[in-house]
């Protein structure tokens, strides 16, 4: 990319400041660019979902790998539970989705503290031996005492179709029988999963993150403590295909120690991704050491307060950009984590060089999210969201220190505490903000008269604009 104004190239700017410039372009359609991330990782769309308590988790991961994005599992959770998780998700199905299931006999109350668990809104309603007998969503609960059981309250007459369903005639027989999810049934009579409209519809707009074998792709985060290599070796044998390597600051003498001891240990096969980094130099030293994804971004997160407290950092979108330059020079690749929250900010980081973007508290907010959704004195769906380096967090990831050390831990916190993150209508599944990221991904190549992302960084043209510039773009600032 290029700035339009050579004077600009050497000023600190974040994605408000610019705007990217339209050019002459030949592409027909939207549908026609290739988003794919060259970086490697069986990725399809630029969007990985960061290492947050609050975003990150099973249902999380198998709903944006099966769009094509990626999932970092988070570095605090007990191996057992990250062995069951991988091998969870490396079994799910690249189109057809999870069901949440229930029992005939369980109450209504149950099915409607499990229903919002995933964003299709019903509930598959099985016998004994586990064959669909119902459908249940909340219509069914209306006017209904909670305890009473759903075989009594369940949609009894299950149009279903079977595993050689194409996704169109999945979305055709949804649409003629006016139901909301079509449950896929083996011949044998074994649930298999469930297809929507929505669904069937993105499975011809995406395509799953597929490893060699065929399976999901996984990455799972682990810290910089003594344990790392160990930790490392164990996510190897569980056939993980990435580990992230985080710290808050990636250019220290200890990060660059695990790099290189983790790379030692298992080999050159597994992607090795390190965090966080903001300078030309950093990357230079962490891609040395034996990363091939390095993290952009320090104190730009919806929940750091890192910039607040102790002045360190730098603008996001001058950081992606040197960073950048120096991954592309040694044949590596940076991904921009931070300050992405509009689908311009995420054209911007990778129109900026990036291969990827990291999202996390705006996906804190979604059914997939771990944790349940409560409600406000209003009636008003949200969740719970912390930031990584604040109280909450340090309580748990440092829990079996004892009172004394535990309190020295928590001395250094860089993040908000608890906060409520609503789920917002029209985007409170993460595949409606998928949509709504790619939709203007997808359009912003197209101005710009890029075919794929590589070729979006190399037309690239930025101008630097004004608040009030800004402000003009933005239709809901005008009024």
């Amino acid at each position: 990319m290029r700035f339009l104004h050579k004077e600009d190239e050497e000023k600190e700017l974040t994605y408000e400041d610019v705007f990217l410039l339209p050019q002459y372009s030949d592409i027909r359609s939207r549908m026609d660019v290739d988003i794919t991330p060259p970086d490697g990782t069986g990725a399809t769309i630029p969007i990985v979902v960061a290492n947050m308590t609050s975003a990150a988790g099973k249902r999380m991961a198998e709903t944006v790998t099966r769009r094509g994005g990626l999932v970092v599992l988070t570095q605090d959770t007990h191996l057992d539970r990250i062995e069951e998780v991988v091998k969870y998700l490396k079994s799910r199905h690249p189109i057809i989705e999870t069901p949440v299931t229930l029992e005939e006999s369980e109450s209504i109350q149950t099915a409607l503290n499990l229903i919002n668990k995933r964003a299709h809104g019903a509930i598959v309603v099985t016998n004994e031996k586990g064959e669909p007998t119902g459908i249940f969503t909340e219509r069914d609960a209306e006017g209904r005492d909670k305890f009473s059981i759903l075989r009594d309250v369940m949609t009894h007459n299950i149009i279903s179709g079977d595993d050689s369903i194409t996704p169109r005639e999945a979305f055709d027989k949804l649409n003629e029988s006016h139901i909301s999810v079509l449950p896929i049934i083996k011949k044998s009579g074994e649930l298999i999963g469930i297809i929507t409209k929505k669904g069937a519809v993105r499975s011809e707009f995406y395509k799953p993150a597929l490893n060699k074998d065929g399976q999901f792709v996984t990455a799972v985060a682990i810290g910089t403590n003594d344990n790392a290599v160990e930790r490392a070796k164990a996510l190897k044998d569980m056939n993980v295909d990435i580990i992230a390597i985080d710290t808050a600051h990636g250019h220290s003498k200890r990060l660059l120690e695990t790099v290189r001891r983790v790379r030692d240990a298992v080999g050159e096969d597994i992607i090795i991704h390190a965090a966080q980094v903001a300078t030309g130099k950093a990357v230079e030293d962490v891609i040395d050491a034996g990363a091939d994804i390095v993290n952009v971004g320090i104190g730009a997160g919806g929940s750091c307060t890192t910039r607040i407290m102790t002045a360190s950092g730098r603008p996001q979108l001058s950081a992606v950009i040197e960073c950048a330059k120096s991954a592309r020079k040694k044949g590596k690749h940076v991904w921009a984590d931070s300050r992405i929250r509009e689908p311009r900010d995420l054209a911007l980081a990778l129109a900026s060089g990036a291969t990827s973007t990291m999202f996390g508290t705006i996906l804190a907010g979604t059914y997939e999210s771990p944790g349940d959704i409560q409600f406000d004195e209003y009636g008003k769906p949200y969740k719970i969201s912390i930031g990584m380096a604040s109280t909450s967090a340090v309580n748990d990831k440092f829990k079996h220190l004892d009172e004394f050390d535990l309190a020295k831990k928590q001395y250094f916190q860089e993040g908000t505490n608890n906060g409520r993150i609503y789920l917002k209508e029209g985007l409170s599944g993460v595949e409606d903000i998928i949509d709504r990221l790619i939709s203007g991904l997808r359009s912003a190549l197209s101005y710009t008269g890029a075919c794929n992302l590589e070729e979006f960084h190399e037309k690239a043209i930025m101008g630097v604009q004004t608040q009030a510039g800004f402000s003009e773009s933005n239709p809901l600032k005008q009024n």
